[in-house]
Formats: C-alpha cells, sequence, structure tokens
C-alpha cells in the first residue's frame, strides 16, 4: 500500500493496474490526471484509477486555489499478470447470442452506462471497503476467460461461490442507481453509487433486498447470491468502476484465503 505526501496533496492506494487511488488536496483545488480532469469534492477528497492494461507512467497537475504555478508529480505503476481462466458448461447463446437478442444486450449495456454516468457528492468511495459476501473466491480480476472453448473478454470482477440465498451486503456506503431483475449476461443486477465516479456492480443475484434510489450504509443487506444470467452456478460477480474504468475489486477490501495476489492481483511486495 502506498502513502504519498506532497505539500497539499495526500495519496493512498497501490500503485499498479487495476487500482483504486484516493487521495486529498485543498478544497477548491483543481486535479488533472495526465489530460484528464479529476474531480475534487468540497472536502478536498479525489478519486481515479488505473484500467487493467493501463500504461505505466502516468501525470498528476494540481493547481491550488489562488495560486498561479503548477505542481506536478509522476505515477510509475507496476504491470500485472493475469490468469487464463476456462469456464465450461455455459448455455452457448449467452457465449454467442442469436441475434435476436443483440438488440436487448446493447440496451442492457446502455442502461447500465447510464447508471454509472454521475459523479455525485456521495462519499461511500472513502470508507475501508468490506467483502460484501461469504464464498470460495472462483474468478479474480482480469484473467482471460476461455468460455466454451472459445477466447473471451477478461474478467473485470471478483467471483465469490456461495449457495443461493447467501446475503450479498453493500461493501461502502452509497445510492442504488440501478436494480434489473433480467439482463442478459449477468442476470439480476444491482448498481451502487459511492460517489466522483466510484460504483459498485453486483451481478447473478437471486433477489434485492433494496431498490433503486434508495441510500445503503456499509454492510446493510442489498440483496442474495444467485445464479442469474450467465452462470454456471450459484456466485457474486462483484465489480469496481471509476467512470468508464474497470477496477479490481479485491485491491479495496482486506486480503483473505483463497485469492492469490502474486499472481493475479497484489504484487508479491508492496512498492
Amino acid at each position: 500500500m502506498i502513502h504519498t505526501h506532497v505539500q497539499a496533496l495526500t495519496l493512498d492506494g497501490e500503485y499498479l493496474q487495476g487500482s483504486l487511488i484516493r487521495g486529498t488536496l485543498v478544497p477548491g483545488a483543481t486535479l488533472f490526471l495526465n489530460d484528464q480532469r479529476v474531480d475534487v469534492s468540497e472536502q478536498g477528497h479525489f478519486v481515479f484509477g488505473f484500467s487493467r492494461d493501463d500504461k505505466l507512467t502516468h501525470l498528476l497537475k494540481w493547481q491550488l486555489p489562488g495560486e498561479k504555478t503548477w505542481s506536478e508529480k509522476t505515477l510509475n505503476i507496476q504491470k500485472r499478470a493475469y490468469r487464463i481462466q476456462r469456464i465450461d458448461g455455459l448455455d452457448q447463446n449467452k457465449v454467442t447470442p442469436p441475434s435476436e437478442v443483440l438488440a436487448r444486450i446493447r440496451n442492457d449495456a446502455q442502461r447500465v452506462r447510464r447508471a454509472r454516468s454521475e459523479v455525485s457528492t456521495m462519499r461511500g468511495f472513502t470508507d475501508s471497503f468490506i467483502w460484501p459476501s461469504d464464498g470460495v473466491i472462483t474468478g479474480v480480476y482480469g484473467s482471460q476467460r476461455i468460455l466454451n472453448g472459445k477466447p473471451s473478454r477478461p474478467h473485470f470482477g471478483i467471483d465469490l461461490a456461495a449457495s443461493t440465498g447467501t446475503p450479498v451486503v453493500a461493501p461502502a456506503s452509497g445510492v442504488v442507481t440501478l436494480a434489473d431483475p433480467d439482463l442478459y449476461y449477468s442476470g439480476a443486477t444491482l448498481i451502487i453509487d459511492h460517489g466522483l465516479g466510484v460504483f459498485s456492480t453486483f451481478l447473478h443475484l437471486d433477489s434485492f433486498a433494496v431498490g433503486v434510489g434508495e441510500t445503503v450504509s456499509q454492510g446493510q443487506k442489498i440483496g442474495e447470491v444467485g445464479s442469474s444470467g450467465r452462470s454456471t452456478g450459484p456466485h457474486l460477480d462483484w465489480r469496481i468502476n471509476w467512470k468508464s474504468v474497470r477496477l479490481d475489486p479485491a485491491l479495496l477490501v482486506p486480503e483473505r484465503d483463497g485469492l492469490d495476489y502474486s499472481a493475479s492481483s497484489r504484487p508479491s511486495q508492496d512498492r
């Protein structure tokens, strides 16, 4: 875990692909990551993240209120190696969907994007995240997936296998922005806005305990584990986004047995 203090700037997170970085600045400061403006809250909090295959060098620039000069910090992040995971026994229509469902898939994707589009003032992203459910880790972030023998997109969440009906709780506080019982790929899907573009998404649920617009607190039950959508058995697929950047949820929670941090998530030694 990296903790950086540079004048008025603080950074907290792991400098590697897939990581979420949280920090603080003087309220009213202006901040850029490379050429992208980073929102700074009224309290001085900000957040940004690095994608699965992001470049390894980034430039952070900030200007304090009332000042004309800019400060800079180069961020060097670590490249990661990812697993290859083979999954067989899926409904072939969920792997190679028939043409008549393509419009539905596009509509599902648009609804998910809308549910994750707002940059709100919620402060849940500052919480120390907790695991949303008990279960055996069966899938990790970034792994290249072979579905029914066909190469597919990488996996962008962490899978926790558990019995149908196992409670799922909010890993951090926020507001529910989507609770759809039947998306084509992800089945019953719930999204929570944690603020400043940080969202949790929960896939393959069996049921919901909360609805759209509801404010949830950390640890509150939000649903139950299921096997809806493209799934071979009951499990929770938990994902984290910062805006359109897909991040590794495992880097936000305490380490636990069953996850090989040296190969697929955390580096073998903190930098």
